[in-house]
Formats: C-alpha cells, structure tokens, sequence
C-alpha cells in the first residue's frame, strides 16, 4: 500500500448491537453497586442542588469518562412539560407538527416511530399519557447527522442507554427531522417508569449525562473526529454573526472580562489559539471587543446576549426568504410592544421559532407590500392559521371599552351590576340587549379576579382599582406573553373568494374602498382579485360598473350571508332529516351544540333543539363544550352564548 493510501485510510466502527435484558440487567446492577461506593466517598461536596433526586444520578457521574476533545459533538435540548398547566391539547399538537409535512428526507411528512415499532400508534400513545402529570420533550441533534447510517437506529441505541442508565423502560415515540441544515430528533418521553410511578430524572442526567451518552455512541459510530474536522468547524466559527464554541472559550477563559496573552499561549489552547485571535479580531469589528494593548483584549459585557439576538435574527431574515421565495419584499420584523400599527395580510408561512417550547410565528404577506415576521403568543395552534389565509395582526393591546365602562359606572371604587342594568335603556348599547353588556363585564371581571386585580365582595358587587383600565391592559399584555394579536378575517385565499356567494373579506374591502393596498406582493393580488370579485357580483345583480364609480347593491353583506346560509342550511337538512329554524335579530335560542361549519362568511355553530336545527355565528370558546346543552342570543351581528337552558353562566 503505498503512503498516500494509507494516509486515506479511515476506520468506521461498525453499529453497535442491541443488547439483551440480561445485558442492561448486569449494567445496572454493577453501576448502582459502583455508584453507592462513590457516594460513600464523594460525601456531599461539589454537588448542585437536587442533583441526587431522580434516577440517573450515579450514571451522570460516569458518563462522558471516555470522552476526549475529538470526540463527536450533540447537541440536546430538553423540556419538562407539566401537562396540567400545558393543556389537554398540549401533546396531539406538538405530534401534529413534529410529524407536519416536508420534514422527511425526501420531503414528505414526518412518521413518528418507538423503540421496537417503525410506525407507532401516536393516538394510542397520547392516550395512554392523558393522566400522565408530566412530560419529557427532548430534540437530540448530531452535528455529524447526515454521517451516520440510520438517525432511527442511532436514537434506538441512545434510548436503550438511557434505559440501563435510569434503570426502567422508557415509553416514548421519536420523528427524525431533515429539513433543516441540522438533522435532529423529536423525541417525546411519557413521565411514568415501567412500574406505573412517575419517571423523575436527575438534573444532572438531564444537564450532561444524557447528551455524554449520545456522543458517546457517535463517536463509536463514526470514530473521533479528525484534526482537519475540528480545524474546519471552529474555522467557519471565526465569521459567524452568532454564538459560538469560541465565544464560549473566550467567556471560559477571560479574566474580569480580560482575554490575556498568557492565556492564548496555554498549551491547552494551542490547536484554538489562531481561530480564538481571528474571532477577538471579528468582534473588534462587530464593536463586542477592544484590544486595550498588543495581546490584551477586553470582552464587552453584552456580547453574549448581541450574538445570541444576532443569531436569532439572522434565522428569522432566513426564513422570511425562503418563505417569500426569492420574491423581492422589504422585510420587518413585527414587535408587539413597539409597534402600534395594524398588519393585515395573507399568511404566507407559519411554523416555530423554537420546537421545543412551541413558540410559533407567521410570515404575512403584507397588503402593504412587505413581508413581516409575526410570533404568536404562548399555545396558539398553528391550525388556526392556514397558509394563504387572511390575517389581521396588532400590537400592544389598548384598553378595553369594558374596563372603560366598568370605571365609568363605579362609585367609590364599587361596580354593582344592578346599577349598571337600572341605566335609561337610552345610555345602553343600542344594538345590544343591556343584560348582554352586564354579562360581558362579568365575564371580563372575573378574568380580572383570577389575575389578583379586583375584588368579588358579594354576588354583582366588584370592588375594583382606579387604574383598573391600565391594570386591564397590563393584563392583556402579560396574556399575549410578548406575541401578537392575531385575528383570523378569512380562511379562504382570496382566490378561491372571487367567485363565491358568501359574505367574504374581499366584499368587506370593496365597501371601505379597498384603502392601503399596495402595489407588490398581497396588495397588488388584491387589487387583481377585487375586479374578479365585481365581475362575479355585477353577474349576481349586486353591482354595477358606472364609469369609474362601483354601485353596490344595499345590505350587501346580508344579502350574501342569507343566500349562503341557505344554501349550507339545506344541505344540512338534505344530510340529517332536521328542518331549518332560521335566527330572527333579538331572537334567544337553545339546543345542543352538534358541530360547526366552516363557511366563506364564517364559523357557525349547529343547534338541535330536537325540532330542527339552528346556525349561529360561532365562539372558539363553545369548542370545548361539543355535545352540550347551549342557549345563544343574536342581535345586530353579535352573538351571547350560554350555558343550559337557563341564563347563567354566559360567554
């Protein structure tokens, strides 16, 4: 062989086998064994708090012994998910998008496998959790990925570790990811143990031993990384307009925020050394660093948090674009607690910003001709948004014309429902029946008393501050968790609303006059959209083009929404046998609420009252109670929900 052969010459371990129960069973028992030895003489020094609780604290010790510096690198991120305060949907959704289409290698959606199982039953899993109080969530990423074989075989054999390391079966399923630069791994942990207990695990494994063993088994897949590896990794490091590995050496290793030349000439940092300058030198441009004298460089304090922003940023102008599809738009990120401005859109995008937590966002194609990033508040289903539906998106929220009233109406920092409905009818709402206003501000008072904010001194009788309505708005901000406002106008594309009878939001531009539209992009497909829209309308008799100007035919809202309506009603008695009991304005109805559709105008909701059935403009809040005895109450388009057959309890 001669010597440029052998210079080539690399050895790949092969895939490790799966061992037996015996196997772990041995493991474990010399690993218990070994670890209450250690503890006897380790004591309780240098130890974290609650390091010890849980399983897998004897292991963490252990784990990662045999690592050296050219060992392969993963990355873990893990959450512990309290399933009573994420809610009773928490799991299916997080299911639902971890195996959402376009994540799989060849791009098609996601399938969600177990450890001895390539297709496993998610529905039969999210079930057998429901009761379960906690959850692990685990994204587990190789940065040698795309290296090794099979991601599913490797997450197979890290499991397996985790089991012999935490002395119990694990229940969990895994959706290997491609779609990104980065391969990685959902994994979903049930918090229970083969025994039916809660699954509690160190804070140590957690921390370190779990992401030990998992470079631990890439690097006996692929062996240590080779020298012109390492070179090259931290070498596209120098540029990057982020945190990095070198940032983390430099913060390791200054002094009082002063990197030193002794420091750089440690033979500890001989193979760093050159990068570690290049990056000090990139940061003195980027203004995150100084070089006070030759070889003494001073760290800015706030070069962590810049990078980290930068980065985050960086990811967000990458996703826009491809978003947007090379498509040449000014791009804006939208910030809820500076911009007091209105976005309405069409989504163009959607997805999270961290999968981890379920941070999600929206790309809106602006009628204003840019593209805006949008993140969503705290649990907001993505579901709710289609790709190319119509969006309105606000900021910081305002206050509220309830609070307002509510402060209007107290007397000496007291609201007493009596007083307010003993108001001349004159003083109330005029399209609103006064009871249903009194209701709303229950409603919202009660909200407001859960929050600590007022007081509920006896049945109708509120003792409340005098900054209730910035207290109110507070409220609000603190409840969008930092996201935006975003309210869903239509979930047809305007394509599909050009030639539909139906009460629609291109109908609702053409009677404002189509304002703020844009040139580019939305804007520009809106104007296009709207000439079809007044083609198809001038075809129905409800327009007509005189020269320049548009006539539009009187209430023609109504008219669009009664024609729809009838038509949906028919085919629902066509379906169920049931007649139709049109909704007269001020009319109160009850029934049980069946099922909802999902028409141009809208949502509505479907009441049987078992002599026919009802639709009536539906709530998100009336979802949870399918199947259930409701009573509504419609006037001049508002719609009151109740609960029963009597008037109580209203939403």
């Amino acid at each position: 062989m001669s010597r440029s052969d052998d210079d080539h010459l690399r050895i790949h371990p092969g895939t490790p086998k799966q061992r037996g129960d015996a196997f772990i069973n041995k493991v474990l028992y010399q690993t218990n064994k070994a670890g209450a030895m250690l503890s006897k003489r380790v004591g309780e020094t240098g130890q974290r708090p609650g390091s010890r609780l849980g399983r897998g604290h004897v292991a963490a010790r252990f784990a990662g012994a045999s690592l050296t510096p050219n060992a392969r690198r993963v990355t873990i991120k893990a959450r512990l998910v309290h399933l009573a305060k994420a809610g009773p949907r928490s799991t299916a959704a997080h299911l639902r998008y971890i195996e959402r289409e376009g994540v799989e290698r060849q791009g098609g959606p996601g399938h969600a496998y177990g450890p001895t199982t390539d297709t496993a039953d998610t529905a039969a899993f999210e079930a057998q959790g429901r009761e379960d109080r906690h959850q692990f969530r685990f994204i587990i990423s190789p940065e040698d990925a795309e290296q090794l074989d099979n991601l599913r075989t490797y997450t197979r054999h890290l499991m397996a570790r985790m089991e012999a390391d935490l002395g119990t079966r694990l229940d969990c399923v895994a959706v290997d990811h491609w779609n990104t630069d980065n391969p990685h791994t959902h994994v979903i942990l049930r918090g229970k143990d083969d025994t039916g207990k809660d699954l509690i695990i160190s804070r140590d494994y957690i921390a370190e031993g779990m992401r030990h063993r998992a470079a631990e088994l890439a690097t006996e897949w692929l062996g240590p990384r080779t020298e012109l590896e390492i070179q090259r990794a931290m070498q596209r490091e120098v540029d990057q307009e982020r945190w990095t590995s070198l940032d983390r050496t430099l913060h390791h290793e200054a002094k009082d925020g002063l990197v030193l030349p002794e420091t750089l000439a440690d033979p500890r940092l001989q193979r760093q050394r050159q990068m570690l300058i290049g990056r000090l030198q990139r940061l003195q441009r980027m203004g995150l660093a100084t070089e006070q004298k030759p070889g003494v460089w001073a760290i800015h304090p706030e070069t962590e948090p810049t990078l980290r922003a930068m980065g985050e940023r960086g990811d967000i102008i990458r996703t826009m674009q491809r978003a947007m599809s090379g498509k040449q738009r000014e791009l804006a990120v939208f910030q809820s607690c500076v911009d007091g401005h209105t976005i309405v859109g069409r989504v163009a995008a959607k997805g999270l910003e961290d999968e981890l937590y379920g941070k999600g966002y929206l790309v809106i194609d602006g009628v204003d001709g840019k593209a805006h990033y949008v993140a969503l508040p705290p649990r907001s289903e993505l579901e709710q948004y289609p790709t190319g539906a119509v969006v309105e998106v606000k900021g910081s929220p305002k206050v509220r014309a309830a609070d307002r009233n509510i402060a209007a109406l107290s007397v000496n920092g007291i609201y007493r429902t009596d007083h307010h409905l003993a108001l001349p009818q004159g003083q109330s709402t005029p399209d609103r029946d006064p009871r249903e206003v009194v209701a709303a501000h229950v409603r919202r008072l009660e909200a407001l008393r859960r929050a600590g904010m007022v007081e509920r001194e006896a049945e109708g009788v509120w003792r409340i501050p005098g900054d209730l309505t910035e207290q109110g708005r507070q409220f609000d901000v603190q409840r969008l968790g930092g996201g935006a406002a975003v309210e869903l106008k239509a979930h047809l594309p305007i394509e599909r609303q050009t030639r539909v009878i139906g009460a629609t939001w291109l109908d609702q531009q053409l009677i404002s006059g189509g304002k703020g539209l844009g040139n580019l992009g939305f804007g520009g497909d809106v104007k296009v959209a709207l000439q079809k829209r007044i083609d198809f309308l001038t075809e129905l008799g409800l327009a007509e083009r005189l020269g320049q100007r548009l006539s539009l035919a009187r209430n023609l809202l109504a008219t669009l929404r009664g024609r729809e309506l009838a038509k949906a009603a028919q085919n629902i008695a066509a379906e169920t046998g049931l007649e139709h009991l049109p909704v007269a304005d001020g009319q109160r109805l009850a029934g049980i609420y069946r099922r909802s559709v999902m028409l141009p105008s809208g949502r509505y909701a479907m009441l049987d009252d078992g002599r026919g059935f009802s639709l009536v403009p539906w709530k998100p809040v009336i979802e949870q109670r399918l199947g259930q005895q409701l009573a509504a109450t419609v006037r001049g388009g508002h719609v009151s929900w109740y609960f029963g057959r009597q008037r109580g309890s209203s939403f």
